[in-house]
């Protein structure tokens, strides 16, 4: 409805005109249901799914396996996704990586996105880190350029300790875990508290709490594409399975912090940071004071690639947490300087 008519007329149904106009942003808000499993979200490569040992047994692991044109023998890639996102938001930088000549594999972890969510499993880094290296395995792939994207630079970093002969370069991009949230003064929620919590998610919430940690309190449209696919989990029937699995995970996230074990990083590492990222875990839980100490990313980076041996810094001073999102010519150019730079070949994609 518009609201044409000049004078009183259109004074008196302005109230109308504005609930309307309302109500129809409200609906252009909501996500949709695409599955616990994402089922109804197109990946930009094809997925596949390998079988892995759990308590009551197998459990999938989705991944993307993208190889350049002539195949061989090329380098690999292997990109790790956040906590609020899945291996699908790695597409321009998987092709920037496919241009380089690069094989690039894009899993899922379990938990999270087109993999599997048991409710009862190790979820833990050091789990998703030896799942990680079994996938590798299956694929006959030995070492891996590895690149990981907040919650994915921990499981990166927990990666690289455990299997450093397999990690031929670290490359984090705004990881967290760069501080102990629970040393800083941030109290345990607990993982009921974490489940009653994301059953009320939404899409309204997710791109609220995005906006303001991530991009600094701009949006743009081509952010909100990630944020409905993550929306889109919650709104079927199975919104349980995906609430307790990611319950879980943040209480894995909160309880295992990597940032004591930086100076036992013994690969080459580039940390390439947004500076206006102010990510950090249980923000709502603790008063202005602590608040403003907590995803301080200027000195998070500067510190971490102090105490990881020979580490890079790469900082982009305008941009936030996904860097890859917000400014991908520019990340993917940094991202390949990084891999050059560091020896890892690479390959005519010809």
């Amino acid at each position: 409805m518009k609201c044409r008519s000049p004078g009183l007329r259109c004074r008196a149904f302005g109230l109308l005109c504005l609930v309307l106009t309302g109500a129809a942003a409200a609906e252009r808000e909501q996500a949709p249901v695409l599955g616990a499993d994402l089922g109804a979200f197109d990946y930009p490569h094809p997925v596949e799914r390998i079988a892995l040992d759990g308590p009551h047994g197998d459990v999938a692991m989705a991944y993307m396996d993208i190889r350049p044109q002539g195949g061989g023998d090329a380098p690999v890639a292997l990109l790790l996704h956040g906590k609020n996102f899945c291996g699908a938001y790695w597409e321009d930088t998987a092709a920037a990586l496919i241009a380089r000549g690069m094989r690039v594999v894009v899993p899922d972890q379990v938990g999270f996105c087109k993999s599997g969510k048991p409710a009862a499993y190790a979820y833990s880094f050091h789990q998703l880190a030896a799942n990680t290296r079994v996938l590798l395995d299956a694929l006959a792939v030995d070492r891996v350029a590895v690149v990981g994207h907040s919650m994915g630079g921990m499981l990166a970093m927990r990666f690289a300790l455990m299997y450093p002969e397999r990690t031929q370069q670290l490359v984090l991009v705004n990881p967290i875990g760069l501080e102990d949230w629970k040393a800083k003064g941030v109290p345990y929620r607990g993982v009921p508290a974490w489940y009653e919590r994301e059953l009320g998610k939404d899409y309204a919430a997710i791109k609220a709490y995005q906006r303001s940690s991530y991009y600094f309190g701009e949006w743009k449209p081509a952010y909100a594409r990630w944020a409905r696919m993550l929306a889109g989990m919650y709104g079927g029937d199975d919104v349980a399975r995906v609430a307790w699995a990611q319950a879980l995970t943040y209480d894995m996230v909160y309880t295992q912090p990597v940032v004591h074990e930086l100076e036992n990083i013994a690969v080459p590492t580039t940390l390439l940071i947004g500076q206006r990222d102010r990510t950090a875990l249980g923000k709502d839980l603790v008063p202005e004071a602590v608040r403003e100490t907590l995803g301080r990313y200027p000195e998070l980076g500067s510190r971490a690639a102090e105490r990881i041996p020979d580490a890079v810094l790469v900082p982009f001073p305008e941009l936030g947490h996904l860097p890859h999102i917000e400014a991908p010519e520019r990340f993917n150019a940094a991202l390949v300087q990084a891999l050059d730079d560091q020896g890892v070949p690479a390959v005519s994609a010809e």
